[in-house]
């Protein structure tokens, strides 16, 4: 049976974590949370998240060439949407960073792939990276991740997690670039 409006936050079946199941109907009537929800990526039964960040790839091969002063600003102010397309739909889900919402995932994709080297290898790489840290969450994002609970928190524990991986895609050019 599919979820209606008056069902649990997150929807029947659903539980915080690495799922994004039955999502309320609501969400795909608001644009902002269609956004947020990476246009519907978000809502990959499995791996939501690495759906977000794929579907990141289409837009980095889009910015790629626009200078890097006009790329940084592009993602800042991506960045800066974000903090209120996932408060909206943080709110609109009431669940805190639901797994659907996956628009920090694009913006934290975005950031470790500044000024990365041209090739699929690197779009690869860069992917890889940006996952491992987003999943590991290593030191201080997960604190974010637990301690900041609104549209900001969302969106800066990617953000770090992508700083994370561009220092690994950087020093990776390095020595293979």
């Amino acid at each position: 049976m599919p979820p209606t409006d008056q069902d649990p936050p997150g929807g029947r079946g659903s539980k915080p974590g690495r799922r994004a199941r039955g999502l309320p109907h609501k969400v795909w009537r608001d644009p902002g949370c269609v956004a947020a929800l990476g246009f519907g990526a978000g809502a990959a039964p499995y791996a939501p998240g690495t759906a977000g960040t794929l579907v990141a790839i289409p837009l980095y091969l889009l910015i790629a060439p626009l200078p890097r002063l006009w790329y940084a600003a592009a993602v800042i102010a991506l960045f800066a949407t974000g903090i209120w397309l996932c408060g909206r739909a943080q709110r609109v889900l009431a669940v805190h960073d639901h797994p659907a919402i996956v628009w920090d995932e694009i913006v934290g994709y975005l950031l470790a792939m500044f000024m990365a080297p041209p090739g699929w290898i690197w779009v690869a790489i860069g992917f890889a990276l940006f996952r491992v840290f987003d999943i590991w969450k290593p030191f201080p994002i997960r604190i974010i991740d637990r301690t900041m609970h609104d549209g900001l928190g969302i969106m800066l524990d990617d953000a770090l997690a992508g700083i994370y991986a561009w220092a690994g895609v950087q020093i990776l050019a390095l020595f293979f670039s």
